[in-house]
């Protein structure tokens, strides 16, 4: 049998408070990212537990589990759904406890990451593939020898997900 997972520590509290966004919405349990700023350390020390509490157990809040969905429009007036963008709203509590869960996976999987991986890696996103692509290509027209990509649009899958039947 696997052993547990190590506790969460206050110290992976303060650094998930710290790297949330500031000025954002709320999520349905309405708790602003500035009342998490303002925790001192007694309080720091609860809200741990209760992270803790969250994962031995493995039984989240009903409040923590919900999201609310929004379309945003790309440009003003518009009125297909291609020019819409849907962002969800959560609860901060929800995304502090995922991006300590996450921080503590990438920590994991960094070394099993091949070196030609891109995307969900830093410092080699949508930009860095890009440019690798045009310099291959490049090398490619000089030896004068064929190359065949493929492009998949996972845009139009995502567009057809029905949020609401998974609420």
């Amino acid at each position: 049998m696997k052993p547990p997972p190590p506790p969460i520590m206050e110290e992976e509290v303060r650094n998930a408070i710290r790297k949330l966004n500031r000025n954002k919405a709320t999520g349905p349990d309405e708790i602003p990212v500035e009342l998490f700023d303002a925790l001192n350390e007694t309080c720091l020390v609860h809200f741990t537990e209760l992270l803790n509490l969250i994962c031995d157990t493995g039984q989240w809040p009903s409040d923590l589990k919900k999201s609310v969905f929004r379309t945003l429009q790309k440009k003003p007036g518009e009125t297909e759904c291609e020019n819409h963008r849907t962002i969800s709203l959560m609860s901060h509590t929800t995304k502090m406890l995922l991006r300590i869960v996450m921080t503590r996976i990438r920590s994991k999987i960094r070394p099993e990451i091949a070196e030609s991986q891109f995307g969900f890696v830093p410092y080699k996103g949508t930009q860095n593939a890009i440019f690798t692509l045009s310099m291959l290509m490049e090398r490619v027209v000089e030896v004068q020898d064929d190359v065949y990509l493929c492009f998949i649009d996972y845009s139009k899958n995502f567009d057809k997900v029905k949020h609401s039947e998974f609420f």
